[in-house]
């Protein structure tokens, strides 16, 4: 994952650009600009819907429906934890538990020492479960301790000390 960077309409017009040529560019752009800028800004609405030639109801409902794209700026870092079948199996669930009992932090309720958890529905690793993705990379078999020490890295990131 790249570290975002400020929002700016002249980037994000190339990013759209590049992307507007391909069938169903719509998810490609959104994806390429929240990749970009860490959120989908909503000056892009109007610039994606005007490109495609869709409503900007049409792009709006795609960013509001699709959990992972966000509307505002990130205020610190995520860990997506998996709570899909496999995982839920492993013991996903008994870690989100643990997440609110032991840290203080809530499973999609916003940012808590500056880390954001959030859910995921599969990850793809569902042999190894359970699983989180931060910043690109899949942790695997988690417990309480090692879901610990992640927490703990990307709250230092984020510039807590725990």
């Amino acid at each position: 994952m790249t570290v975002p960077v400020a929002w700016d309409e002249s980037i994000a017009r190339d990013l759209i650009a590049e992307r507007s040529a391909l069938e169903g560019a719509m998810l490609p752009i959104l994806h390429a600009l929240q990749e970009k800028f860490g959120y989908v800004d909503s000056r892009a609405v109007t610039m994606v819907a005007s490109e495609l030639n869709l409503s900007r109801a049409e792009v709006f409902g795609a960013i509001s429906f699709y959990h992972d794209f966000k509307r505002q700026p990130p205020l610190g870092h995520s860990i997506k934890l998996c709570r899909a079948e496999a995982c839920q199996a492993r013991g996903a669930e008994e870690l989100v538990a643990h997440l609110e009992q032991s840290l203080g932090a809530k499973i999609d309720g916003g940012y808590h020492n500056g880390v954001s958890v959030e859910t995921a529905y599969c990850l793809g690793n569902c042999a190894l479960g359970p699983n989180a993705l931060h910043d690109g990379e899949i942790f695997g078999r988690l417990d309480p301790q090692s879901l610990d020490a992640l927490y703990a890295a990307v709250a230092r990131k984020a510039g807590v000390r725990q």
